[in-house]
């Protein structure tokens, strides 16, 4: 047994389970009952089994060997989530035993083993009278034992069979196809069981029923001669909604059989729209399950932004059918190799069915720098992160494992080559075919495909905390480039800078004027002689995870010649500078600067970065009302020209990114007080809420809803309320909820606060209105005050489900830059059971302190710079 982590004693191992579940009742008080055969390989002599079982009561558990053997006394640990199966006799080492237990357990609303949703599913339109709710599982990481009595652990991999009793008008879904349907001996009920699984993690198993519909189509690709089925899956209602997801499914599962070089690994392949979830997705082998906007997509009605999302969401849950599936992690401590690949390999595929979408431009505005964010405070965690058991480790499903990660594995891609680099994943995947792996056999494939020792270089990405800053000195015909360890505190400690990165140097240079600088800087500084000073960019096209801090006039110079630049290196001069500007290695000054050269710019990803960074600073000065006001004013005048001539109109043949671009601007521009916008977005928020819903592109409701309720208040506040209880649209109630935390006064803040606390909202959304109410600076610190006054209220509610808790004060307290806020938040959370967010807390309060350090140093200098230019008095 491995030292650094509790786990179930190894005498036994499963091979395979039989699940029948019946006498589920569809009511209080939501129990049922079940029994599992687990066959078991003995590897020692043992009187005593021990497995995971959490909130199930184990009724009889016998041990068939050469006797039937039943057990004297079944004792529970509650906090190891384990169940201790006391036998009278001796069982001896074979792999031919059989353990049957019955037991009892609660369909729970936690969204965390078998549940049902809080609320009612979509309504049938088949019977407008009557509603259905629908049921559905979520086993990762440890919640399979909340359903079953298992084997709790990735390595444990077995088969499955899983029959299950349900009404005659349902429908049941597993991982594998229905084997047979048979009416029950009960009226009304029938039992449906499903072909048997291959070998598996106990976190993939998955089953579901409701009253559902589908739309199919079929893989390109023949698979054993026959072309797959793919089906969306919704509530009766929704399944028209499901084509996008679908058109995109068949196409991804087609293109990674062909660049892993494994086909796909089973008979059919399910998508369904969960009407709970606490993830975006789950891969449940064959049975994928999603949150509504995640795979949901109504042509007519929904914002085009969630075309993205779902497609995305689609790639990245098919991807793990192999990575994550078939070869799985050995521990939780690896979880980045199936997390970080599956978000790189999405991209990669949108990419492909995409090209105009330029996914890599948006991989570096979204997935770097968030993952840069995260990174860059000390409570950050290394990709590959020691996991203790089982229960720690929903604090490390971040952006960590999920984005660093795939950022790690883009650089190393770049590096090797694409085709390269999938050679050697499709090498791992066949080596290590339904078992367990761990990073270093991904080096090895990688390695053996290369012809290098991957390891030798990237394994510091995985194992060490952080990232570099790359910082730059120049002289004539030269520079020196200096890694450092980067913290948005700026205040690094020679302990803590003490790894030496290796950094594709990625230099970038006027045509015909490359020099011979390395490829590589495998030291901690160089010197690159042979530079043209004319133009030059380090890091091309962002593909190394690391910032570069460059003199101010090379900085000045990137933006004036940014017609050079390509998208991604766009964003990562505009991240990089905002960063160091948080940091004291550059200036804010420095920065706002930098963002004036872009008032011209027509892309939609480059406008998100400088709109993000510069709402990242407005942020932190919020609360000096000079600098406030200068900050607006700025923004004002940087989008006003870009605004208006993109103008309210969408054309029907302009690009998905141009689309995008115009909500974006529309927002900012007024939500910063340009009177056109403003005005406009008045008359069309009057006109759709007084029945013309064409009054209102479906692209711009966030957009005119936050202007509405920021300029309007009460009356369209309770309009866009009214919207979110009463629609239908997929994306509807998402755009509502985050669109009434733009609220302006403590009274609507605290009865915004009280509704999405209330049953009126999913668990599942309540981070969404937070999120909101803590991005706005008039009711950012009230929100702490009614979360500390509600706290009781908040952790029940969401506690139950720490997925949802963490994500909650996440969203809730990163806003702040005020020390004495920084205090308060851990004076109230010490003493508390914190566990299952005390991650969380940590990186808040480093966020918090560094913004703080930030604000006092580059006050008064970004005063002055505004003044200066008119845009404070």
């Amino acid at each position: 047994m491995p030292a650094d982590r509790d786990v179930l004693p190894t005498s036994v191992k499963p091979t395979h389970y039989d699940i029948s579940l019946y006498d589920i009742s569809l009511g209080a008080p939501w129990n049922y009952t079940g029994t599992v055969i687990i066959d078991l390989d003995v590897k020692e002599e043992v009187k005593d089994i021990t497995l995971n079982s959490h909130q199930l009561k184990i009724h009889h558990a016998q041990i068939q060997a050469s006797e039937p053997i039943k057990a004297s006394n079944i004792s529970y640990n509650e906090k190891s989530q384990q169940a201790t199966l006391s036998f009278p006799s001796s069982v001896a080492p074979s792999t031919k035993v059989k353990l049957t237990l019955t037991f009892e357990g609660t369909i729970n609303n936690l969204m965390a083993g078998f549940y049902k949703p809080a609320a009612p599913a979509s309504p049938s339109t088949a019977r407008d009278d009557e509603f259905h709710y629908m049921f559905s599982t979520q086993f990762e990481s440890s919640d399979a034992r909340r359903a079953f009595p298992c084997f709790d652990e990735p390595n444990l991999k077995a088969s499955f069979d899983v029959q299950i009793e349900i009404p005659e008008d349902q429908t049941a879904l597993s991982n594998q196809p229905e084997k047979e349907t048979k009416k029950s001996k009960k009226d009304g009920l029938k039992v449906v069981s499903f072909e048997t699984t291959p070998v598996m993690s106990t976190y993939l198993l998955a089953w579901a029923f409701g009253d559902f519909e589908y739309v199919e189509d079929f893989t390109r690709r023949k698979y054993n001669g026959k072309n797959l089925p793919v089906r969306v899956y919704t509530t009766r209602g929704l399944k028209e909604q499901g084509r996008f997801a679908l058109e995109h499914a068949h196409q991804v599962i087609d293109m990674f059989s062909d660049i892993f070089k494994i086909e796909y690994p089973l008979p059919k392949s399910d998508l369904l729209a969960v009407h709970e979830f606490s993830h975006g997705a789950m891969e449940n082998w064959g049975l994928v399950t999603y949150r509504t906007t995640a795979v949901l997509f109504d042509e007519k009605n929904s914002d085009q932004k969630y075309r993205n999302r779902v497609a995305y969401v689609v790639a990245h849950e098919l991807a793990h059918q192999w990575f994550g599936n078939l070869v799985t992690m050995d521990w939780w401590s690896e979880l980045w190799l199936n997390e970080g690949f599956a978000t790189w390999v999405g991209w990669y595929a949108i990419d492909k069915l995409h090209p105009d979408w330029d996914i890599w431009g948006q991989f570096v505005q979204e997935a770097m720098q968030t993952a840069f964010t995260l990174d860059s405070v000390r409570n950050s965690h290394p990709i590959e992160v020691p996991v203790k058991d089982a229960l720690e480790v929903d604090q490390i499903f971040d952006h960590i494992s999920y984005l660093k990660g795939a950022s790690v594995i883009r650089m190393l891609a770049a590096h090797l080559g694409t085709e390269t680099f999938l050679n050697g994943v499709a090498i791992y995947l066949k080596k290590h075919a339904y078992g367990n792996a761990t990073t270093k056999d991904l080096w090895a494939g990688l390695s053996e495909a290369s012809g290098q020792d991957v390891g030798a270089f990237i394994d510091d990405w995985i194992r060490q905390i952080g990232f570099p800053v790359l910082t730059v000195a120049e002289e004539p015909g030269q520079i020196s480039v200096k890694q450092s360890r980067f913290l948005t505190t700026g205040d690094v400690k020679p302990e803590e800078d003490s790894t030496t990165w290796w950094l594709p140097l990625g230099l970038k240079a006027a045509v015909g004027k490359e020099s011979n600088a390395p490829k590589a800087l495998t030291s901690k500084e160089t010197t690159i002689r042979g530079i043209d000073e004319s133009f030059y960019k380090l890091n091309r096209d962002q593909t190394g995870f690391y910032r570069t801090n460059y003199p101010p006039k090379r900085l000045e110079a990137l933006g004036s010649k940014k017609d050079q630049l390509s998208i991604q290196d766009k964003i990562g001069l505009i991240g990089d500078a905002q960063a160091l500007a948080v940091s004291g290695d550059g200036t804010t000054t420095g920065l706002l600067g930098l963002l004036e050269k872009f008032q011209d710019e027509d892309n939609y990803l480059v406008w998100s970065q400088v709109i993000t960074s510069l709402a990242s600073v407005r942020q932190v000065f919020s609360t000096n009302e000079k600098v406030s006001k200068g900050l607006k004013d700025f923004t004002l005048k940087l989008v006003t020209r870009e605004t208006e001539k993109l103008g309210w109109d969408f054309d029907p043949s302009e690009s998905y990114l141009t689309a995008q671009l115009r909500a974006l601007l529309i927002a900012t521009a007024g939500l910063a007080g340009h009177e056109g916008i403003i005005a406009t977005a008045n008359k069309q928020f009057d006109a759709y809420f007084s029945g013309d819903k064409a009054a209102l592109n479906q692209n711009l409701r966030s957009a005119v809803w936050r202007i509405a309720i920021t300029e309007k208040g009460k009356p369209a506040y309770d309009a866009v309320k009214d919207e979110f209880l009463t629609t239908t649209s997929v994306d509807g109630r998402e755009i509502a909820l985050t669109s009434l935390g733009r609220v302006q006064s403590p009274e609507l803040a605290e009865d915004f606060f009280k509704f999405f606390m209330s049953e009126h909202v999913a668990v599942q959304d309540v981070h969404s209105g937070s999120s909101s109410l803590a991005a706005n600076s008039k009711t950012r610190h009230q929100l702490w005050e009614l979360i500390k006054a509600d706290w009781p209220h908040v952790r029940e509610r969401l506690g139950g489900n720490m997925v949802v808790l963490d994500r909650f004060l996440r969203v809730s307290l990163n806003k702040f830059s005020d020390a004495t806020v920084q205090q308060d938040i851990e004076a109230f959370f010490e003493g508390k059971d914190n566990k299952g967010y005390d991650r969380c807390l940590g990186v808040v309060g480093d966020t918090i302190g560094g913004n703080a350090t930030y604000k006092a140093r580059d006050e008064a200098a970004v005063l002055e710079w505004l003044s200066a230019r008119g845009y404070s008095t």
